[in-house]
């Protein structure tokens, strides 16, 4: 069917099978800001918006008098950007698509935008395409290439003019925002388009239907394109492909739509801060918990990285990726292609979180019980059911309780030769 520039025809377009497999990706922040690196990637609006007092001073401490926003952008080098080693990385942490900011509210675009002259990454910083080079990288690992892009940006004199006129002036959307988007998907086909920056003004402002309805009905990627659900005030959470809903968003019960958590390794900002400190990273254990509860709620996870202004992805946050990579390779099977459960959640002493795909059962528990013995409260068992760990080869005695469920007898030791992990999965064949 051919798509009409409404929200109703548009809503009806079914999600393409490959997001909701995927379950796992990565979100890169990076740009201007990463020179600065200080505060969080609003560092510019916080500077000369708000006129913040801990901005200025500072700016006044480390750069000469009078040092403008733009005069960061020639630091941008990205010297040590190498878009391999990103994309094995990213696939190394068991993500299976990849999120690029390509221009975030500052303007700046990372690739050669013919309508942001002299602000982007081919004519000044880098000198190099810097959306291009990854996604050739994450293409050739097999990774799906999604693109971030702010509809809005804080200080570009015509949306400023757009917006003092009530957004019934349309000159930054045509002259700007929407020759990008169309020479974003004309020129690297993605996977998905993550937009962002569309609160202040409505989608009609934004002639998001139009550009929506192009991308369905005839653009290069119409029948694999995902967007998101910001694409003008109030969109959120009820227009578009899959939902964000709001940052770090956990809805507390299953929701009827395709959703994404995304969520940040550095717990106080998206782009990369030079003074970030280790208690301020997120440790496997929570990124852990954050990944099984979100699944379990039909949701995708992505997971955000920062990189230096020279391209370099700190070693904590490789770390930390890595750690989520060993244990998807150990109980990926309970998350990829998984579907929700009848039950998503039981608050048993030990917290369980459940999957399923077919008839198998995945019981996810975050807590090593203390006895070895696992109490599931809401799987039926029957005189064939069968239960295993996760890479743990023999099979698990249990014992069905009448009215409460089933007793499983755990390993005596823990199934890895590694401290502690974090989270682990029986799967439960032959219960209802």
């Amino acid at each position: 069917p051919r798509y009409r520039p409404d929200w109703a025809s548009l809503d009806s377009r079914p999600l393409p099978a490959w997001f909701d497999r995927a379950k796992v990706g990565v979100f890169v922040h990076w740009g201007v800001f990463s020179v600065p690196a200080w505060g969080s990637e609003w560092f510019w609006w916080h500077w000369q918006g708000q006129h913040d007092a801990a901005y200025e001073r500072f700016v006044r401490r480390r750069f000469p008098p009078g040092t403008t926003y733009a005069e960061f952008a020639p630091r941008f080098t990205a010297y040590d950007f190498q878009p391999r080693q990103w994309a094995q990385l990213f696939q190394r942490a068991g993500a299976r698509y990849v999120v690029l900011t390509t221009k975030h509210h500052e303007g700046f675009t990372n690739w050669g935008s013919p309508v942001s002259w002299n602000w982007n990454s081919v004519d000044t910083g880098p000198r190099r395409d810097l959306v291009g080079e990854l996604g050739e990288a994450l293409r050739e690992s097999n990774l799906r290439y999604g693109l971030y892009h702010s509809l809005m940006e804080w200080f570009n004199p015509l949306y400023l003019a757009d917006k003092q006129n009530d957004f019934k002036t349309q000159n930054f959307v045509l002259k700007k925002t929407m020759p990008e988007l169309y020479d974003l998907v004309l020129k690297y086909k993605p996977d998905l388009i993550w937009s962002d920056g569309d609160w202040e003004a409505p989608d009609s402002y934004w002639n998001s239907t139009s550009f929506l309805a192009w991308l369905y009905n005839d653009s290069p990627v119409k029948d694999t394109v995902v967007v998101n659900d910001r694409w003008g005030q109030g969109c959120s959470c009820h227009h578009g492909g899959f939902y964000n809903c709001a940052d770090k968003y956990r809805p507390g019960t299953l929701p009827a739509h395709k959703w994404e958590m995304c969520s940040s390794l550095d717990r106080l900002s998206w782009g990369y801060r030079s003074n970030m400190s280790l208690a301020e990273v997120m440790d496997e254990m929570s990124m852990i918990e954050e990944l099984v509860q979100t699944v379990s709620l039909g949701g995708n996870y992505l997971l955000n990285v920062g990189p230096t202004k020279e391209g370099v992805i700190a070693p904590i946050f490789q770390e930390r990726l890595l750690a989520l990579g060993r244990w998807l390779d150990t109980n990926g099977e309970a998350i990829y292609e998984s579907q929700p459960w009848r039950v998503q959640m039981e608050n048993t002493p030990d917290t369980v979180w459940y999957t399923s795909k077919g008839s198998v059962v995945f019981a996810i528990f975050l807590l090593w019980p203390r006895d070895n013995v696992l109490h599931l409260a809401s799987p039926i068992p029957s005189p064939g059911t069968r239960v295993t760990l996760l890479g743990y080869a023999v099979t698990l005695e249990w014992q069905e309780q009448p009215g409460t469920g089933m007793l499983i007898t755990l390993p005596y030791m823990l199934p890895s030769p590694l401290p502690p992990q974090s989270g682990w999965v029986a799967k439960l064949e032959g219960v209802q």
